[in-house]
């Protein structure tokens, strides 16, 4: 069976599969493994500190892939200057740019008269709306289950994808608790085109800067082992539940204000979990689909896997 799709027309993939941005774990060698599995790679810009840095990693992508692959812009959850680091992605004339958080107007202006695709992450139809009108080439819709930053309407996929398939007509990718074959097929049913997972993609072999911790975490964690903590900030973020984030939570009660969580949400916190394993100090990104997660694969592994469950769906389709 083929898979093709709009989602693997315009960015000439084999599967409309995408791994998501995964801040400090999305570099050049998971990247180029989902890419070569047949799927769309991605390296995530705002991870690394200077524009020579993401150029290195592009070339480093280049070098263990000749499939396209993605650089994804985090613009709204840094705080950081970007457009340093976009005019690298262009001068290098990457395939795809995904665009998170934040407001993606001026990278879509820059984009305008390039080659490159240009991908936006919504967790709402207004925003999918507006982001057609902006030049988008498509929208990845993340339901309430994602891991990472949500939409502030916890709002479920199955019924955000189909409200925002109906309200746009560029392609629509499905992303947030999307784990294996079904949950692509289901993803297909609701009227996407492709899905993007994040999650996933952690507990793979490739991803090699995720610590054993983190990964273990994945594996024993059930659905309802996430929390969301920033909500009060009004950036709700899905995490897996430990000591950091109750104490977040914690505080969220008694003094919701940036200042006071700033030190508990920062990327250094996150990489005390996720590079260190140290869930005293720091917490990992999660969404709901760890339920569904019970080993670590190799990306070509999971991709074949996936691609087999799709095709058994697909035939008890048919009858």
């Amino acid at each position: 069976m083929t898979f093709q799709t709009r989602v693997t027309d315009l960015l000439d993939i084999q599967y409309p599969i995408i791994q998501g941005g995964l801040a400090y774990l999305a570099y050049s060698d998971l990247c180029a493994a989902v890419s070569n599995a047949g799927g769309l790679g991605q390296v995530t810009a705002m991870s690394l500190q200077t524009p020579e840095e993401l150029r290195e990693e592009i070339q480093k992508v280049r070098k263990l892939t000749n499939k396209p692959f993605g650089v994804n812009f985090a613009i709204g959850q840094t705080g950081r200057p970007y457009e340093h680091m976009l005019q690298v992605a262009i001068e290098e004339q990457v395939p795809v740019i995904s665009m998170t958080g934040g407001n993606p107007a001026p990278i879509l202006e820059k984009l305008a008269h390039t080659s490159i695709k240009k991908l936006v992450l919504v967790a709402a139809k207004r925003q999918a709306q507006k982001a057609e009108q902006l030049g988008a080439d498509a929208v990845m819709v993340v339901g309430q289950e994602g891991g990472g930053h949500l939409g502030r309407d916890d709002v479920g996929s199955i019924v955000l994808i189909p409200q925002v398939v109906d309200a746009v007509s560029i392609p629509v990718i499905a992303s947030g608790g999307i784990a294996d074959g079904r949950g692509w097929m289901a993803a297909h049913a609701l009227g996407a085109e492709g899905i993007e997972m994040g999650t996933r993609f952690i507990a793979t072999k490739e991803c090699i800067h995720a610590s054993a911790a983190y990964k273990q975490a994945l594996l024993t964690s059930e659905e309802t082992d996430t929390t969301v903590i920033k909500r009060s900030i009004g950036a709700p973020a899905r995490a897996i539940t430990n000591s950091w984030t109750e104490a977040i939570l914690s505080m969220e009660k008694e003094n919701p204000t940036y200042d006071a969580l700033k030190d508990y949400i920062s990327g250094e916190a996150n990489k005390q979990f996720i590079y260190e394993g140290n869930s005293d100090a720091g917490f990992g990104w999660a969404g709901q689909s760890v339920g569904l997660i019970k080993d670590i694969p190799s990306t070509e592994e999971l991709i074949t896997r996936m691609v087999n469950e799709a095709t058994e769906v697909r035939k008890k389709w048919q009858i």
